[in-house]
């Protein structure tokens, strides 16, 4: 069934790269986004291992390493700034800690942006605001009051997917919060920030504070995390999330207080809780989700942009194999994405357990080393990518 109709919900990373994949593969794809525009900035996220395949399979490399960030690598910090220890973006083959293909998440929503703009309807400062579906397909009912049929709808709209809130129930029901918060946004670099992100923890109270270079050599990306058992900040509530931040830095030293004084004139202000989204399934009829709205690995994982990279290149290749047989696709989806999502996921537990003090005040156990290597590996590298040899495919690549 070539020329399948899909709607998108959510024009940020996971979005794009599914209407760069439907579109090649012959599908008429619509994008809507809630914001009246792409949103700039944000932090920086990274591609490792198979994510980099996949970038290179969208004819999109030289592209995106050329809105790198540039990172040389990162150095952790005491209190007084004193160097502890040091990780090179070239460790284990640009994979490491600090990866070589690492961008801000608005640049590398750009890039796809600029990709998709002409082969893709994109509908920004609009939402879905109901829809139903039958065994032929579904209609929606926009904010804006259109009305539409597609044959399927997709959500690619976040941790807080409110297409997940509408078709599969309350978020509560799969926000798994890990008892971390993190809050992003760009200051005034008077801080010296030359190419190496700067990395300050306080072991005793789990907090931390941060710095990142940004292309803009004038400005850099403040970061900032701090253990939280609950999290009930309306994530809409800006300045109630500038004064949550301010309480739970106050008295961490570093450079800490000169760059909250920057916080109020922030363009890109962000905070959110450290989560998790873990559904049995992620599609119900012809409504399926991808990237944070279906397997969010959490920020601490490092693998949230290539779960959603991944999850697009399969998902669209999955449905042009089965001649758009949305069951059938979404089975072979789920069966190979589940794998690699569930390695990521533990990756962020783990990263998430190793910053936030254990309430009994224990140390943590030693890791195994070699089952954690092997995890590693299996977020980086545990999924195949097919050739999907036989199908559409417009502009394919060598």
């Amino acid at each position: 069934m070539s020329g399948s109709k899909v709607l998108v919900a959510g024009a940020s990373i996971a979005g794009p790269a599914l209407a760069h994949w439907l579109h090649r593969r012959g599908a008429e794809v619509t994008v809507v986004e809630r914001a009246p525009g792409l949103r700039p900035g944000g932090q920086a996220v990274d591609a490792r291992g198979v994510a980099k395949e996949v970038i290179k399979r969208m004819g999109l490399d030289a592209t995106v390493r050329a809105a790198r960030t540039d990172t040389a690598g990162a150095y952790t910090v005491d209190v007084d700034g004193n160097v502890l220890e040091t990780y090179s973006a070239e460790d284990d083959g640009g994979d490491g800690y600090i990866a070589d293909i690492e961008i801000l998440r608005g640049d590398l929503s750009q890039v796809l942006y600029d990709d998709t703009r002409d082969g893709a309807e994109y509908l920004f400062g609009d939402r879905i605001a109901g829809l139903t579906q039958d065994a032929d397909g579904v209609d929606v009912t926009f904010a804006s009051g259109g009305r539409r049929r597609f044959d399927l709808v997709v959500g690619a709209d976040g941790l807080h997917s409110s297409l997940r809130g509408t078709v599969f129930g309350p978020r509560e029901r799969y926000l798994r919060h890990l008892g971390l918060v993190l809050a992003f946004c760009t200051v005034p670099n008077e801080f010296g920030v030359d190419g190496w992100m700067i990395d300050h923890q306080d072991q005793v109270s789990g907090r931390s504070a941060g710095l990142r270079p940004l292309k803009d050599a004038s400005r850099a990306m403040a970061m900032f995390s701090f253990p939280a058992a609950g999290f009930d900040v309306d994530f809409r509530d800006v300045e109630g999330q500038k004064r949550l931040l301010r309480e739970q830095m106050a008295g961490l030293g570093w450079l800490t207080p000169r760059i909250l004084e920057h916080v109020d004139d922030a363009p890109d202000f962000y905070l959110d809780q450290v989560a998790q989204v873990v559904m049995d399934r992620w599609s119900d009829g012809r409504v399926g989700l991808i990237g944070d709205a279906a397997f969010s690995s959490s920020p601490m994982s490092g693998g949230g942009t290539g779960l959603a990279l991944v999850g697009a290149y399969l998902l669209a290749g999955e449905l042009a194999a089965a001649d758009w047989d949305h069951e059938a696709a979404f089975t072979a989806y789920e069966a190979r994405m589940r794998p690699f999502v569930e390695a990521n996921q533990e990756i962020g537990r783990l990263h998430v357990a190793g910053r936030v003090p254990r309430p009994d005040a224990e140390p943590s156990p030693e890791p195994d080393v070699d089952a954690l290597m092997a995890v590693v590996e299996r977020a980086i590298n545990g999924v195949e990518l097919p050739g999907y040899a036989g199908v559409p495919d417009s502009r394919a690549t060598a």
